[in-house]
């Protein structure tokens, strides 16, 4: 499915600077910007390098913008025609290079055609797999007479959260031969820009005052100052196809076309199997951009000693979590048939299991992995026993990953950190003063906003699972005894469970003014907590249900219908309850006081 933004989108900054585009690299980088090529975040960047996958992302190359000369006009001077946009600080666009802009079109990758006195080019942009390599394309399909193309790269280079400003700090040193440019920014990174046949004016500057909008809104700073160290000029004509390589590697040998070439073959690859569903294919390849690399070896908090694989939870900012992970395992790599980076993404997290916890994120620095939530660590049963059931990969699973999961349970039983541990009861109970532990894990400072103490009800359904899922594999692992015993346990939480959980609306407390669903909490002091939120469907949608009664199963989906369903998905909380707020938006504090109080 090609997606696509004409003239009159594109020629509107305002409304153009809304839409992004985004290519990655398989190893946590990317490229990416808005569809005029001004940024609006300061994740941009035409070259964002993850210097340890999928971590340590720098910022490089920010821009590369290009400018059209033609033969001289009346006046005699030259007709330069500038294709890049910039937003400056009080509000001032320059160039206005997106008023030449005929289309914008995102199908393998993103390409652009630009119109501009007779001349039509058209610019096409990917990454190199498990390369921080960028690859741009020009092909100019019209042109009258032959023009230069003039490139301009700005450089940022640093870290992916900060911003950079006008200083000693950037290096000016630069070589250029045989149409490669090379800089190392920091004295360690390295730079390298291959424009074949062109000319290099080494002339160095600064730009200051980029304003990135979308920081600004979020309540950040929200200015940055550029680099440049000069300008390329090529020559061209009707029919030429122009390659660009920029790379934290010496791209001396490779072909810009070639290696473009390859990347298409790749994806195309990813789909092969597919069935030829437009939709669905676009879906397996954007499903690929969140599948990365990680190096296990390079980790002492995780041992191994070959290489792995993990799933970025989103991006820009966002690394490898646990919870994330699992939960999209199933999605991102069995139903797309990728079973041996399922294998290698179960492997590397089995690694980082410690006191019987799965990690919540490793850490954008390399430092040690932080262990803070509770669920992570039982969607991790979830994700092997789906695992198993589409590969039949007994050996692997029984053989390597069943040990794990015997010292998760142990540990769930005798207590590990943040105060989990298996209660009296058989639920599991969770939670410190100043933790925050479940996916409603917004905090603001020493303020955790929904702290959800106690037995939260998608945790009890989860640890259920756990407990069936393990029992399951000691069944197969012809350990039937054990097996046994866990599911005796296994049905006195359930049996639990159903004599606390179910509100039947007697007292007339709750958020939707009625009963019929789960309670969403027990809390630390033992109240019961009847907020109405999408946490319930977990007991009756996982792979082992806690609820078995149709009744009350029709009456949660009634009331979660009623009370929280959109067209775009579920609220975390009703309208009408007294916590809601209405609208996610603005700096961190209010975005993360409304983070799970209502949003969809």
């Amino acid at each position: 499915m090609q997606l696509k933004k004409d003239k009159a989108v594109l020629q509107n900054f305002k409304n153009a600077t809304q839409y992004e585009w985004l290519e990655t690299n398989g190893l946590g980088g990317w490229s990416g910007s808005s569809v005029i090529g001004s940024h609006t975040r300061r994740y941009h960047g035409l070259l964002v390098a993850a210097t340890n996958p999928p971590a340590e992302r720098t910022v490089l190359l920010s821009k590369l913008d290009e400018a059209i000369v033609t033969g001289r006009d009346a006046t005699g001077g030259l007709n330069r025609y500038e294709l890049g946009s910039n937003l400056y600080d009080g509000d001032v666009i320059h160039p206005n290079g997106h008023h030449y802009l005929e289309s914008f079109t995102k199908d393998l990758f993103p390409q652009w055609i630009y119109k501009v006195n007779g001349i039509q080019l058209k610019k096409t942009i990917t990454m190199v797999h498990n390369e921080n390599t960028v690859v741009i394309i020009y092909d100019v399909i019209k042109a009258p007479s032959a023009f230069t193309l003039e490139l301009l790269p700005l450089m940022a280079a640093r870290g992916y959260h900060s911003l950079q400003h006008t200083g000693p700090q950037m290096h000016w040193d630069t070589e250029f031969n045989n149409g490669i440019f090379h800089n190392s920014p920091d004295g360690n990174l390295n730079v390298y820009i291959s424009v074949p046949g062109s000319v290099y004016q080494h002339k160095p500057r600064w730009f200051t005052n980029f304003k990135y909008s979308v920081e600004e809104y979020r309540g950040l700073d929200y200015t940055e100052d550029l680099f440049n160290h000069g300008v390329f000029s090529v020559v061209l004509k009707e029919g030429d196809s122009f390659g660009v390589i920029v790379s934290t590697e010496n791209p001396e040998r490779k072909d810009a076309k070639d290696l473009m070439l390859k990347e298409e073959k790749r994806k195309r690859e990813l789909v092969k199997d597919i069935p030829a569903d437009e939709t669905l294919q676009q879906l397996v390849q954007a499903a690929d951009q969140f599948i990365v690399k990680r190096n296990i070896e390079n980790s002492s908090t995780i041992g191994g000693g070959r290489e792995g694989a993990t799933v970025i939870a989103g991006y820009h900012w966002f690394t490898d979590w646990g919870r994330d992970t699992m939960i999209s395992l199933p999605g991102l790599t069995l139903s797309t048939g990728r079973f041996d980076d399922a294998k290698k993404i179960i492997n590397a997290f089995a690694k980082s299991v410690s006191m019987g916890m799965l990690l919540n994120r490793f850490q954008d620095n390399n430092e040690p992995p932080e262990y803070n939530n509770v669920d992570g660590t039982l969607w991790y049963f979830v994700a092997v026993y789906k695992y198993l059931q589409a590969s039949n990969d007994k050996d692997f699973v029984l053989n390597e990953i069943l040990p794990v999961l015997k010292d998760i349970i142990d540990w769930h039983y005798k207590g590990t950190r943040f105060n989990i541990h298996a209660d009296k009861d058989g639920l599991l109970y969770s939670g410190e003063i100043g933790q925050q532990l479940t996916w409603m894990d917004a905090r603001i400072g020493t303020w955790v906003v929904t702290p959800r103490m106690g037995k939260p009800v998608e945790i009890q359904a989860l640890w259920y699972n756990a407990l069936k899922i393990f029992a399951e594999l000691l069944t197969l692992n012809k350990q039937k005894k054990d097996a046994a015993q866990l599911n005796e346990s296994a049905d006195y939480v359930k049996q639990q469970f159903n004599e606390k959980f179910w509100y039947d609306g007697n007292d007339l407390s709750g958020s939707s003014g009625r009963g019929g669903y789960l309670y969403d909490n027990i809390d630390e002091n033992g109240n019961l907590v009847n907020e109405v939120r999408p946490n319930q469907l977990f007991a009756i949608s996982l792979p082992f249900a806690l609820i078995d009664d149709k009744k009350k199963i029709e009456s949660i989906l009634t009331i979660i219908k009623d009370e929280l369903y959109t067209p775009v998905g579920l609220r975390t909380l009703p309208q009408t309850d007294v916590h809601y707020i209405h609208h996610y938006g603005g700096d961190q504090w209010h975005r993360d006081s409304a983070y799970h109080e209502g949003t969809v």
